[in-house]
């Protein structure tokens, strides 16, 4: 067994392993095993009975925390297991704060300690309070913007609606100890970026991942960036192709508008502000992706995304002021509806993404229509099978010959074009049983 989450080897003993035990402590507890190599294979430790004395001694000194110390004694050799719990509050060695992050250890600093501090007191970035603003200084207008929707989703009681301002904030839960929180001043400020940096939304409109054709920015607080955003998604960056049916103009757009809503939702009440980085949206000719700074929560993979899950927000306040507004939901669906709305729509499943802090969702134009295929320059049996992949759900070779009435060796030929052009993907048995369905 390779190292992990829980799990660090460790030769021999020196005192800098302290840092190590820390992190444990900080993250979800572990166990260093000392005389094991990195593969975990027992090499054996000298001075054992020492150690046994010694660690827990400098552990409770330096780290002021205790900890199991055992030792297991094996026909390669003896090895020492130093058992450490997560705790509740923060444990620093030294003045630095350690963490553990999958097998890695790593010191925490600047707005990462800052966000470990507030996780450790039950506090989280948007619930901090921010000094000299009142609720005199936010907006107005999205007060009103905010009692209309409220009244609307029947989301909140109907007497809190005509309290002042002051008192609306109050049972929103955007105030502590008489100061407004950091979710107020960005759900209802009228220039939240004077307090919080990045926090605004880009578009980009691209050839490719390299050339930008326009682009905008939409600025102003959350409410107001909601509504702008998806108005100039659908307005300016999203197409709706025109028919007809009898003298009845049809417009149908080609993402549906509440799984880009969903999307953009998600990246708002889920972004991690304290990077200073904004929503980047990146329309292109085949896709839409919505990418936000931020961390899905301890333990969590794309996978708990795809299938029925708690409600977390990374920002709660936020968050829930978005759902007494009849925004979003509470109970852990807004990825589900997104992927419920697209299928719906005939376009591929969206595509979600986690890499350490970036979350992303990927809206993918249905690309399998003869218009687009024929755009790029397939012959007329490659269209024919790839439309016959669709309706069917895959296609053999001997089915392209049959379809096409063409030999093996152009079957071949055709089909692996299309892999190569990211159209199919190959089954990957071969023989009779070889298939391809679409990529």
């Amino acid at each position: 067994m390779g190292e992990s989450q829980n799990i660090e080897y460790k030769q021999s003993w020196r005192d800098e392993y302290l840092k190590w035990i820390c992190g444990f402590a900080n993250a979800s507890g572990g166990s260093i095993f000392l005389g094991k190599d990195d593969n975990g294979k027992v090499v054996g430790i000298t001075h054992a009975k020492k150690l046994l004395e010694e660690i827990p001694n400098k552990i409770r000194d330096v780290l002021g925390i205790l900890a199991d110390v055992n030792l297991h004694t094996t026909n390669q050799g003896d090895f020492i297991e130093v058992i450490v719990e997560g705790y509740p509050y923060p444990v620093n060695y030294k003045g630095q704060y350690h963490y553990r992050s999958g097998s890695t250890k790593q010191e925490l600093k600047g707005a990462a300690l800052d966000k470990f501090l507030l996780q450790k007191k039950g506090k989280r970035w948007d619930g901090v309070p921010i000094l000299k603003v009142l609720a005199k200084d936010l907006k107005q207008e999205t007060f009103d913007f905010f009692r209309k929707r409220a009244f609307k989703s029947q989301r909140i009681e109907e007497g809190v609606l005509t309290d002042s301002n002051e008192h609306l904030l109050e049972n929103l839960q955007l105030k502590e100890n008489n100061f407004l929180k950091r979710a107020a001043i960005l759900l209802f400020h009228s220039n939240p970026e004077n307090f919080v940096t990045g926090s605004y939304i880009k578009i980009g409109c691209f050839e490719n991942h390299h050339d930008l054709k326009f682009q905008d920015e939409i600025h102003g607080n959350l409410f107001m960036q909601i509504e702008k955003t998806m108005d100039l998604l659908f307005t300016k960056y999203i197409k709706a192709p025109i028919s007809y049916e009898g003298i009845n103009r049809i417009e149908t757009f080609e993402y549906p508008k509440d799984a880009v809503r969903e999307a953009l939702l998600n990246a708002i009440a889920h972004k991690d502000y304290s990077g200073g980085v904004p929503i980047q949206i990146s329309v292109y000719s085949d896709k839409i992706i919505i990418w936000n700074e931020g961390q899905l929560p301890e333990n969590w993979t794309v996978k708990n995304l795809l299938e029925k899950h708690a409600s977390r927000p990374y920002n709660p306040d936020i968050a829930n002021a978005l759902f007494r507004s009849g925004y979003i939901e509470s109970w852990g669906r807004g990825t589900i509806k997104i992927i419920k709305e697209c299928k719906q729509a005939g376009i591929p499943e969206p595509v979600f993404t986690y890499d350490s802090s970036d979350i992303s969702v990927e809206l993918r134009k249905d690309i399998y229509n003869e218009k687009y295929l024929i755009s790029l320059n397939l012959n007329d049996r490659q269209v024919k099978a790839v439309l016959f992949a669709k309706d069917k759900g895959k296609i053999t070779n001997s089915q392209y010959q049959t379809l096409n009435d063409c030999s093996r060796n152009t079957a071949s030929n055709d089909l692996t074009e299309l892999v190569y052009k990211d159209l199919l993907k190959p089954s990957g048995q071969k023989g009779a049983g070889a298939f391809y369905t679409l990529k």
